[in-house]
């Protein structure tokens, strides 16, 4: 077979890029993933609702949240609603040192893009005042006044993201924007409110979805708090405070946190995207789950004229392997499925090459997993649960320990918890799981 469509098949695996709505090679995995249905979960809110609704979404990062609300975007526009989505960390935002004012400024400069028909006045009324502070922080020395609206705008896309871009201007910035925080909240709603009053014939709502911020990762500040909790907890009500429905992505380990109750009593309960079910709790394959996986595989080559076996894998026992070590994270497999195409030189993937490219994986998690943490690994294992404790929270932000959900004989949801299958066989982890099991006899 011709390396074309080695390359081909290698590039429908990016891991990095979501799925655009109505995109033919998406799969609907709600039935090995609890259930789920985001146009329920999240879109029936929104639509239903009188008042504006400020909702999180959650789950493993690459575990599929984008592809998920851009099929939302897609659903509620067609359900009258005008959508502004935007992954906030790709412009504005660095997940490794983020704030809320960070968040602020990345939601006014996309809906500020977004919302070409209404008036930017309040916006750029409220950059103007703070222009002799801010034109030195690497926008420019040109007067504001002389600036065309055009410009104007993309000064404010310049100043976030130089927070983005430029880590010795951030903190100055932000250190001029934090006073007037709430004066840039109100010009924003200003904003928002002539946006609604000017929507387009047919829309009845306004929609922000600020996808990625589930990547801030949980820098700790004092008393035991993390970043997590000024952002979402601390600053709920300016969260809370745009004039338009929202929706946050937040990190799936503060959902797991001591704080849960209070994202739930402000936000309402978040909802949680969990990992496609290849394994039950009792550690024998879940059939239907690696079903899943297959044809998301399936219709990511989209060759009719191929088998899966043996044109593309050499053998159904290397694909399965493939499919269960992914975890049931799409991340992981698409990173699992691009590793062993780089094996090989022509098709099909060899179980070789399937075999190096989890050993790859494996060495990636053996390197994140610090000493002390194998222990803690071992007992997720064996117990299928996590407790409620900083160090099992670091566990799922690392995507070291994984959710699954399933329905019980009585029709429960139940959650639950387990390592990554990468984790496993490395040998560390087996050193723990049978100190464990030692310590456990020895009682």
């Amino acid at each position: 077979m011709s390396q074309d469509l080695l390359t081909q098949i290698y590039n429908s695996f990016d891991p990095f890029e979501p799925l655009p709505a109505g995109d033919p090679a998406y799969v609907d995995c709600a039935e090995v993933r609890g259930d789920t249905n985001i146009l329920v979960d999240l879109g029936n809110k929104i639509l239903r609702s009188d008042r504006m609704v400020c909702q999180l979404y959650t789950g493993h990062r690459g575990g599929g949240k984008s592809t998920e609300l851009l099929r939302l975007k897609d659903h509620l526009e067609k359900k009258g609603c005008l959508v502004v989505y935007f992954a906030a960390d790709e412009d504005d935002i660095d997940p490794e040192d983020a704030e809320y004012t960070d968040i602020l400024l990345s939601c006014t400069r996309h809906l500020l893009e977004g919302l070409k028909d209404a008036d930017p006045t309040p916006i750029l009324g409220w950059l103007r005042d703070r222009w002799n502070d801010l034109k030195d922080l690497a926008l420019t020395e040109i007067s504001f006044e002389k600036l065309s609206v055009e410009a104007q705008i993309t000064q404010f896309a310049k100043l976030t993201a130089s927070i983005r871009a430029i880590p010795s201007e951030r903190q100055k910035i932000r250190e001029k924007v934090n006073p007037h925080t709430i004066t840039l909240l109100n010009a924003l709603n200003e904003f928002i409110d002539d946006a609604k009053r000017k929507l387009p014939k047919g829309k009845t709502h306004l929609v922000a979805i600020a996808d990625n911020l589930d990547r801030i990762v949980p820098i700790p500040k004092d008393h035991g708090r993390t970043i997590h909790d000024e952002i979402f907890l601390d600053r709920a009500q300016q969260l809370q405070g745009l004039n338009c429905h929202v929706i946050y992505t937040i990190p799936i380990s503060m959902v797991y946190s001591s704080r849960a109750s209070d994202l739930r009593d402000i936000y309402g309960d978040p909802q949680i995207l969990p990992m496609v079910m290849v394994q039950t709790p009792k550690g024998e394959t879940d059939e239907a789950g690696i079903a899943k996986i297959i044809e998301i595989i399936t219709k990511r080559i989209n060759k009719a004229d191929l088998n899966l076996v043996p044109d593309i894998f050499g053998s159904m026992q290397g694909l399965q392997r493939l499919c269960l070590m992914s975890g049931g994270h799409v991340r992981n497999l698409m990173l699992l499925m691009r590793s062993a195409i780089d094996y090989i030189d022509a098709l099909p993937i060899t179980d070789k090459a399937i075999q190096r490219s989890i050993t790859q994986a494996k060495d990636t998690y053996r390197r994140t997993v610090e000493q002390e943490e194998w222990e803690l690994l071992a007992k997720v294992a064996r117990d299928k649960q996590i407790d409620n404790a900083e160090d099992y929270r670091k566990l799922l932000f690392n995507r070291c320990v994984l959710q699954y959900v399933y329905f019980d004989d009585e029709g429960e949801l139940q959650p639950w918890y387990d390592v990554h299958p990468l984790i496993k066989s490395i040998q560390q982890f087996k050193d723990a799981s049978a100190e464990l099991a030692k310590a456990k006899k020895e009682q």
